[in-house]
């Protein structure tokens, strides 16, 4: 009865084993890189660049898509949202044109843009960079 109860109990564990070896690794290779392209990613984003807000939504990209993570690299059409403290003062919010990296695994995005404020008369032209966190809607 020890020695039956002893082979079932071995015999039971090199199955599971087995099968649970073979269900790791069909699960890691299934996981393949893909390189594509496209207009419009489904994702939004908030953050804080510049001493003010921004909401952008992904434009045109080139994205790299491994399992659930995708990292893309694109323009990202946005609304600013910033206080103009100057005597002549422009709009709150002011449509405007970023580029940007954004990383986004399942629904979750974080965003590192860069938007471009042009020169006026006081200050140079220059590069901002900014933070942003968002949800992939798609």
């Amino acid at each position: 009865m020890k020695k039956t109860t002893i082979g079932l109990f071995l015999l039971t564990s090199f199955i599971t084993t087995a099968s649970i070896a073979q269900t790791i690794e069909t699960t890691t290779a299934t996981k393949e890189s893909k390189i594509s392209f496209a207009f419009f990613e489904g994702t939004a984003v908030a953050g804080y660049v510049d001493k003010g807000g921004f909401l952008n939504f992904t434009g045109p990209n080139v994205s790299l898509t491994s399992g659930k993570s995708k990292l893309l690299l694109g323009m990202l059409p946005s609304l600013r949202f910033k206080e103009d403290k100057s005597e002549v003062k422009n709009s709150f919010v002011m449509p405007t044109l970023g580029m940007g990296l954004t990383y986004s695994y399942k629904k979750l995005a974080f965003q590192i843009p860069l938007y471009y404020n042009a020169k006026t008369a006081t200050a140079d032209g220059k590069w901002n960079v900014g933070i942003g966190v968002g949800i992939k809607l798609k």
